[in-house]
């Protein structure tokens, strides 16, 4: 019973990790460009208790915040004609897709 359990669990927690890590969570659009979209995206991180690590180029940011349990979640911010192009890439356990996490509700909140 303990070895079913057991692997009940593991099963659990790969299912997190299952979507291909190359396919972004979610996709947005925003009028800010990226540099403003990171200005506001990430003291809402840090007031979350998240650390992100933040780099940038010519065109994009680069928002990484590190995950404990599975791969760290990204935020990427493009520019675009009309502002930006924000791409989400997060992976959460099964029993956290019911709400939206702080990570994906810091990213919503600065569009």
């Amino acid at each position: 019973m303990k070895t079913l359990t057991r692997l009940a669990v593991v099963a659990l927690l790969l299912t997190g990790c299952a979507s291909a890590p190359n396919d972004p969570t979610l996709t947005f659009q925003t009028k800010k460009t990226p540099a403003e979209y990171a200005d506001c995206v990430v003291p809402k991180l840090q007031g979350s208790a998240l650390n992100p690590t933040v780099s940038q180029n010519q065109r994009s940011y680069r928002i990484v915040v590190p995950s404990k349990v599975a791969a760290d979640n990204v935020l990427e911010a493009f520019k675009a004609p009309n502002g930006g192009k924000v791409f989400l890439y997060e992976r959460h356990l099964l029993a956290s897709n019911f709400m939206p996490s702080s990570f994906e509700r810091a990213a919503q909140e600065c569009l």
